[in-house]
C-alpha cells in the first residue's frame, strides 16, 4: 500500500461542500469545515434541514472546542458544489441518494464515508466513476439532537483515496480537511485503504454485537473465535489486495480501551437496522469470490441474521 505525507497546506482555497447526513460523523465535518470558512451545504430531511437552517450546527469536541457555526440546509441538492459528503450509514445509502441528483451533482467529488467495501461500485455505477472518491474515517462522534454533535475521541483522521480520480483534485480536498484541523492522508492504492478498515472494523462489529459485549469482554472470552476470524479476514484481505497481517490486527485489539463498543453493537442496543450486510455480508462475498473460506464469519453472520438482525 502506498501512503503519501500528511496534507497540511497553509493556504488551502475555499470551496463548496454538501454533506448528506449530517449526523454524527457529517455533523462534526460539516461544523470543522465551516469554521474553516468553507461553505457548506447540509442535506437532510425537512425537520434536520429547518434545525440548520436556524440554529446551526454545535460541536462539543474534546479536540476542537466547543463552538457553534452557521450552515446551510435543503432536502436536495440544487446547484453545483465542488465535493460532496456521503455521511449516512450503508443501510440508509439507497434513500439518501436521490438527495443528489447525477445533473445537479455536475463534476463534482463524490465522496463516500460509508463502512464496507462495495459501495463504490454502486456509486459509480450511478454517477461518474472519475468523481468517486471513497474515504475512511476513524473519529467517535454522535449526534445527539438535529445540529448537536458531541465528538469524543481524541483523534479525527481521514485517508482519501479513489484509484480513477485525478490526484490533484483528491489534494485539493484534503488539503480543506487538513486547514479544518482533520488529520488527513491521500492514499494511493483504494482497495488497499478499504480493506485496511475492514479488516479491524469485521472482527470488531460482528464478535461485539454477537455476543453483546465490549471489546475487552470479546477478547477474553472468545479469543479463539476473536483470533479466527482474525485470520479470516486477513486472507480475504490478502486476495482483495488489502494488508494482512493477523498478528499486528490482534494487537490492536488488544490495545483498545475495554470497553469499546462498536457502532454496530451500539445500534443494536439501540434498535437500530445494522450494517450486517454491509460489513459481515460484504466479507462473505469477497472470500467467496477469491475463494477464500471463511467459516467462523458465515457462522456469525448467520446467528445474528436468526436473531433479527
Amino acid at each position: 500500500m502506498a501512503y503519501d505525507k500528511d496534507t497540511t497546506p497553509t493556504t488551502p482555497r475555499r470551496l463548496t461542500v454538501a454533506v448528506v447526513g449530517p449526523g454524527g460523523v457529517g455533523g462534526l465535518l460539516a461544523g470543522l469545515l465551516a469554521r474553516a470558512g468553507h461553505r457548506v451545504i447540509c442535506l437532510a430531511g425537512d425537520t434536520t434541514a429547518h434545525a440548520l437552517r436556524t440554529t446551526g450546527i454545535h460541536v462539543r469536541s474534546s479536540r476542537h472546542g466547543e463552538f457553534t457555526v452557521p450552515v446551510e440546509a435543503g432536502t436536495e441538492l440544487r446547484e453545483p458544489v465542488d465535493a460532496c459528503l456521503i455521511t449516512v450509514k450503508a443501510t440508509t445509502l439507497d434513500a439518501a441518494l436521490p438527495r443528489v441528483p447525477a445533473p445537479a451533482l455536475g463534476d463534482a467529488l463524490l465522496v463516500p464515508f460509508l463502512n464496507g467495501v462495495e459501495h463504490p461500485a454502486r456509486l459509480r455505477s450511478r454517477y461518474r466513476p472519475g468523481q468517486v472518491a471513497p474515504a475512511v474515517i476513524r473519529v467517535e462522534s454522535t449526534r445527539v439532537a438535529p445540529g448537536e454533535i458531541e465528538h469524543t475521541s481524541p483523534f479525527a483522521e481521514i485517508d482519501l483515496t479513489g484509484d480513477p480520480v485525478p490526484r490533484p483534485r483528491l489534494d485539493t480536498l484534503a488539503a480543506a480537511f487538513a486547514g479544518a484541523g482533520l488529520t488527513t492522508r491521500v492514499l494511493g492504492d483504494e482497495a488497499a485503504a478499504l480493506w485496511a478498515k475492514m479488516s479491524f472494523l469485521a472482527p470488531f462489529a460482528l464478535l461485539t454485537t454477537r455476543y453483546a459485549r465490549p471489546l475487552g469482554d470479546v477478547r477474553v472470552h472468545h479469543r479463539d473465535e476473536l483470533t479466527a476470524l482474525v485470520a479470516e479476514t486477513a486472507a480475504v484481505s490478502r486476495a482483495c489486495g488489502g494488508p494482512a497481517d493477523p498478528a499486528e490486527a490482534l494487537a490492536r485489539f488488544d490495545a483498545f480501551p475495554p470497553g469499546t463498543k462498536s457502532s454496530m453493537q451500539r445500534d443494536a442496543e439501540a434498535g437500530r437496522p445494522l450494517e450486517l450486510d454491509a460489513i459481515g455480508g460484504a466479507l462473505l462475498r469477497a472470500g467467496e469470490q477469491q475463494g477464500v473460506a471463511t467459516p467462523v464469519a458465515a457462522k456469525l453472520v448467520r446467528e445474528l441474521r436468526a436473531a433479527g438482525h
